[in-house]
């Protein structure tokens, strides 16, 4: 068997969202072009292409399937042309970036230069857009919903901002009428491009499943028609353009649909958020960061247009035949998967104050999720039922939802069994957009195998969709939470007041709540039975002690078991915002430290002046007390000297004559008889 023909297809900016996509469904369609009919030379192609001056060094080489890609980043126009020239096919697409206009102009005009020294027939694809046709007249003035084709390309006008695109189309189909056969060229003008996580439309999806708002605000009256296609099928029209050379060189690559705006719009806000749009005035379409001023173009234009040249020429298989509309849930799908913004199902389980509630907030917190408890989401339901009814027109007459209201303050009052109506509103929360979108953590709940059955397992005569709906509730990871009794019970007795009432962790309340705990999880088939059953993950996490440290080894275990984050990773405006706060906190926080440096410093050298002064104060205290001194001890001297000392003399010279028996009585006598003081003056 003979080795299939190899197609070198040349691609620029192949980093981009348009152009990276119809690469990788170029090389994917490529193995599986046999089985196509109506492909008539199926051939490997084998994808090279240039990238922008800021795409990650990893793009310079990597794999598609079994296509391996080569990326040259920005060559300059003699390396690009000699590329170029080793391609069998060149295509450019312009229909996201204008800045490419002028490169494409270049390379079509340089190949058209050197058709002479061509070894084999080459191929030129301008992938252009619909833009070049939103100045057109109408087809009939009298009938606005007739359909502009590609049968009339010759009376299209373009949008002001995007003239230069249809000279760049005309160029290269004046190219290709020299020499067809050698060098023929083609103009694709695409309509605007979905699916694969999104591109123009992305605000929107990306408004809807952050479900931040009630509504999803959209700009202008909305009921413009936007001509569309799915980037899938853009890829397979060029590849039946490569591989069909079809005789008409312009042809409109637009899906079936002719759905306005509005419509889009509010599909994508029904299967992802709320289910309801805001109109807002076009100018604040200016201040959405998100939005560039070419996407507020192409959001506005509105055209009806119908492909007749490729549904006459090939049989291709559509992705997406009739538009996003008609496949949104295929299109939110791709959107999640692309993104990488899968659910996080997480139920955590365990005895009364063994910390759920504490461990599954903070999962929360981390992963973005949503809290759910079934106490709140049945005290939500009343709260909501409640609003409903007391809004309700007086001659309606709705018994089911009085009913439902009265029923689960009923089983909420006056039950201590879950009713199946709580079941039901907690499965219902459990399935809404929000917890289909982001994911949840199941605080609590449900505590036995029936209750499991109940909220999780699909009804036996379920259909398949309804059972896969019932499967984005399940949760994906079990964490049960265990202690001794003793360490509950000491656990509780520490706790602050508010937060025993909170829980009605009373004595014997919790006493009662621990005993049924742990009763039920003795029996043969518990909730935990329930997740096995399930082929569902279930991780028994033992709780030996109370402090900080063994809690935070403890979410840090859970953390390492679900893995990273599967939400949107911050916006470069949001990063940049958490840098600046970062560093506005850092530099508080060296001032801080500075000015207590500082403060520590001053009161240190202040001790210093008050050590020095209280030094320098007894110093001269000590002089003063000497001058003082010193007079005084001369005066006491000299009284020595003069008065005291010649009778001492005298009572020795006695004492020494007379011996007396008692020497110092003596002297101490004679002192006081011969006393000088006493003598007459």
């Amino acid at each position: 068997m003979a080795a299939p023909k190899v197609m070198r297809v040349f691609i620029n900016n192949i980093d981009s969202f348009s152009s990276g996509h119809i690469a990788e469904c170029l090389s994917e369609r490529a193995a599986v072009a046999p089985d196509q009919e109506d492909l008539p030379e199926p051939a490997v192609l084998q994808v090279v292409g240039t990238a922008s001056e800021d795409a990650p060094r990893a793009l310079e080489v990597y794999i598609v399937g079994e296509m391996i890609r080569s990326v040259k980043t920005r060559p300059n126009r003699e390396e690009l042309l000699f590329k170029l020239m080793q391609c069998d096919v060149v295509i450019y697409n312009i229909s996201e970036e204008a800045e490419q206009v002028e490169e494409a102009m270049w390379a079509v005009t340089a190949l058209h230069g050197l058709i002479g020294s061509f070894s084999a027939p080459k191929m030129f694809i301008l992938i252009s857009t619909v833009m070049t046709w939103a100045s057109s007249k109408p087809v009939d003035p009298d009938d606005p919903t007739l359909p502009f084709t590609d049968e009339i390309f010759w009376s299209r006008k373009a949008h002001l901002n995007f003239v230069r695109h249809i000279g760049l189309e005309r160029r290269v189909a004046k190219m290709g009428k020299t020499n067809r056969e050698m060098f023929s060229t083609y103009v694709v003008a695409s309509g605007l491009q979905y699916g694969m996580g999104e591109h123009l439309f992305h605000y929107f999806f990306k408004r809807a499943w952050l479900g931040q708002e009630p509504e999803v605000s959209v700009f202008g009256d909305c009921d413009n028609v936007l001509p569309t296609i799915h980037i899938r099928d853009l890829a397979s029209i060029i590849q039946h353009v490569i591989h069909h050379r079809p005789r008409p060189y312009y042809l409109l690559a637009v899906d079936g649909s002719n759905n306005s705006m509005e419509e889009i719009i509010k599909a994508v806000a029904s299967t992802l958020g709320p289910g309801k749009i805001q109109k807002r005035p076009v100018e604040e379409a200016l201040l959405v960061q998100d939005l560039s001023a070419a996407d507020i173009d192409f959001l506005l234009v509105n055209l009806r247009m119908e492909a007749v040249f490729i549904r006459k020429l090939f049989s291709i298989r559509w992705h997406c035949e009739f538009g996003l509309v008609e496949n949104v849930d295929l299109v939110v799908e791709e959107y999640r998967q692309s993104r990488g913004l899968l659910p996080i199902r997480i139920c955590v389980l365990g005895p009364p104050a063994a910390g759920k509630s504490t461990v599954s907030k903070e999962l929360c917190q981390h992963y973005k999720l949503h809290y759910i408890t079934l106490r709140d989401t049945v005290f939500e339901a009343i709260a909501q039922l409640e609003d409903a009814v007391n809004n309700l027109n007086p001659e309606t007459d709705d018994s089911t939802m009085k009913d439902l209201l009265n029923s689960l303050k009923d089983s909420t009052e006056n039950s201590k069994d879950v009713s199946e109506n709580q079941l039901k509103v907690l499965k219902d929360k459990l399935m809404s957009n929000p917890c289909r979108n982001q994911g949840f953590v199941l605080d609590g709940f449900p505590n036995t195998y029936e209750q499991a059955k109940e909220l999780f397992g699909a009804e036996e005569d379920d259909e398949t969709s309804h059972n896969a709906s019932f499967k984005r509730i399940v949760p994906e990871v079990v964490f049960t939470l265990d202690a001794s009794d003793n360490l509950l019970v000491d656990r509780v007795m520490n706790l602050p007041e508010s937060v025993v009432q909170e829980h009605k962790y009373h004595q014997e309340n919790f006493k009662r709540r621990l005993t049924a705990y742990r009763k039920i999880n003795a029996d043969e088939e518990t909730v935990l039975t329930f997740f096995t059953e399930m082929d569902i993950p279930s991780w028994h996490l033992e709780i030996t002690s109370s402090s900080e440290a063994d809690n935070r080894l403890l979410i840090h275990k859970i953390l390492q078991t679900v893995g990273p984050p599967r939400s949107y990773s911050p916006s470069r405006r949001e990063i940049e915002e958490e840098e600046r706060k970062k560093g506005e906190e850092t530099m508080k926080k060296e001032a801080l430290e500075k000015a207590e440096k500082d403060k520590k410093e001053a009161e240190e050298e202040e001790a210093r002046r008050r050590a020095a002064r209280l030094e320098n104060w007894s110093r001269c205290l000590e002089v003063a007390r000497r001058h003082k001194e010193e007079p005084l001890k001369a005066e006491a001297l000299s009284y020595l000297k003069k008065e005291v000392m010649p009778t001492l003399v005298q009572a020795l010279s006695e004492c020494c004559r007379l011996q007396p028996p008692d020497p110092v009585d003596f002297v101490a006598e004679y002192l006081v008889k011969n006393n000088p003081t006493d003598k007459p003056a």
